[in-house]
């Protein structure tokens, strides 16, 4: 059944965001604050999840309970998306926000962008709606024709790396770096290192994904306390939804649940070493300077797919940006519990590993912060008063 989204709270709404992966949510709601911190009267409007909600904003419809990624997720609950589009489009329409900010999320926000043009509704189809992208899509790993196509569509684009903006200098899309979040002044990472710390279990926050790859990582873990028989375990989860996963998981570890604990994320975890997920927290772990290293699973359709598309070396952002293996990366059949668990006792059992993962977080911090650099809002609002 279609989504049904309710209509603003207040009319003449300045800005949609449109987000549907717990970092987008996350990401969004960072600027929502600041937004509002300087314009108060902005009326925000959100298709994204709780933390934008919590940050100030209307929330239509939390889009995060339902984050799939890949070809063949996408395609199971195929019913359940197009019902979504199609009320976005139809909300556009109807009430016109002055602008529609789309956070990452590619595969639905620029087939959106592309719509609403289409329609006549956005700037770039003769409408009054400018559609405005922020966290650009990673047309630097694969189909970098893409963004021909975006420049048709958008009329504005924020990204967050700076090797970013040569892609599109042969376009007409203004693409303008606005640092990434975890860099920014002021922004406190969702985890800590700890030399004495406890050992960070970091699944990700797709259901999908977390079952595939949580019980590796688990298995891994009962491995180490074979050999570190004191070591303790943390696993952050993003939502309740993704706690009942990690729960469920945990039933078939009985070693490692009797040792591990669920945190949720923001609540200050530190550890002394982490397996995590390719996706956002591998980036705030190496901003950290917390040692470890990159599992993932996806399902096999979707990786034999991606391996013929991807253009990139490395799934880890850390190790693309810095050219080289700042995390090894145990993709698909290589993150099995032993591999994974070899690897940490290697990181485990060198001293020099805590420092050398520091040095890299310097670097890492150089790379992405520019403090010339407008922020998110500051973009926002200028495209606002253009």
């Amino acid at each position: 059944m279609a989504p049904q989204l309710p209509p603003p709270v207040q009319s003449c709404p300045d800005l949609l965001f449109i987000a549907g992966e717990h970092s987008g949510d996350q990401h969004g709601a960072k600027v929502i604050a600041d937004l509002l911190t300087r314009r108060a009267d902005l009326n925000l409007v959100a298709i994204g999840g709780p933390e934008m909600k919590a940050a100030g904003a209307q929330l239509l419809f939390d889009l995060t309970r339902h984050s799939v990624v890949g070809l063949v997720e996408v395609a199971r609950h195929y019913d359940f998306f197009k019902g979504l589009f199609e009320s976005a489009v139809s909300w556009i329409s109807e009430f016109a926000p002055r602008q529609v900010c789309m956070i990452d999320y590619p595969g639905f926000n620029l087939r959106l962008a592309a719509r609403l043009k289409r329609e006549g509704i956005s700037a770039k189809g003769g409408g009054s709606t400018k559609v405005l992208y922020y966290i650009g899509p990673q047309i630097w790993a694969w189909n970098r024709r893409r963004r021909f196509r975006m420049a048709e569509t958008l009329d504005g684009l924020a990204v967050i790396f700076p090797f970013e903006i040569p892609y599109y200098v042969d376009t007409s899309l203004q693409a303008t770096f606005v640092g990434h979040p975890f860099a920014r002044q002021g922004h406190e990472l969702p985890v800590r290192y700890s030399p004495s710390g406890p050992l960070l279990l970091l699944p990700g926050s797709r259901r999908a994904a977390v079952r595939r790859i949580y019980p590796s990582m688990l298995g891994a873990y009962e491995r180490l306390l074979g050999e570190f028989p004191d070591l303790q375990a943390v696993t952050l989860f993003p939502s309740e939804e993704i706690r009942g996963v990690l729960e469920s998981t945990l039933q078939r570890f009985p070693r490692a649940m009797r040792a591990l604990s669920l945190q949720a994320i923001g609540t200050g975890a530190s550890g002394r070493a982490a397996i995590t997920s390719s996706g956002t927290i591998s980036l705030a772990c190496s901003l950290s300077g917390i040692p470890g290293c990159i599992a993932y699973r996806a399902h096999p359709v979707t990786y034999w797919i991606g391996r013929a598309l991807v253009r990139v070396g490395s799934l880890g952002i850390a190790n693309l940006l810095l050219e080289r293996p700042v995390y090894r990366e145990f993709i698909q059949g290589r993150a099995s519990p032993g591999r994974l668990s070899d690897e940490l006792k290697r990181i485990l059992n060198s001293p020099e590993s805590g420092m050398q993962a520091q040095d890299n977080a310097q670097s890492l911090l150089s790379c992405l912060h520019q403090p010339q650099a407008p922020s998110p809002a500051d973009w926002l609002l200028e495209q606002m008063d253009a």
